[in-house]
């Protein structure tokens, strides 16, 4: 079975790299979902979450802000300008971001982008919750 070879990296870092079976992302035109024998792809991305499904089933989920997303012979690369591990983001840290970003308001691009960055952390680190709280009533 053909596989996706992916490389997440930050301006500052490298996310995360490794094999994986699908890969979904938010670019400018809308979602893509990414399998094995895609199409050569090259796109803006937007402020978004980017799901990762490994060959082993296991989903990674990180927040990207901008950047570039781009598909060739079963290399995905995600360039973003920021972006963290679900797993790296502070849900208390995340809310409190939201809600300052909200107070000052959605008057300017650079404030309605603040509420859009602080919006998408806190839905990832939320999802990322849920999943381990699903996974424990599970196995609980």
């Amino acid at each position: 079975m053909s596989e996706l070879h992916v490389n997440l990296v930050a301006v500052d870092r490298k996310i995360w790299s490794g094999s994986a079976s699908m890969v979904v992302a938010k670019t400018l035109e809308g979602e893509i979902g990414i399998l094995p024998r895609h199409e050569p792809v090259l796109a803006l991305l937007a402020n978004s979450p980017v799901r990762i499904t490994t060959t082993d089933g296991k989903v990674i989920q990180a927040a990207v802000h901008g950047g570039f997303f781009a598909v060739d012979s079963d290399n995905v690369s995600i360039l973003a300008e920021t972006a963290e591990l679900s797993g790296e983001i502070d849900v208390d840290r995340a809310r409190a971001a939201l809600e300052r970003a909200k107070a000052a308001g959605a008057d300017t691009p650079d404030e309605v982008a603040a509420i859009e960055r602080a919006e998408v952390r806190l839905k990832v680190a939320l999802a990322d919750q849920s999943k381990d709280h699903a996974a424990r009533s599970a196995t609980g």
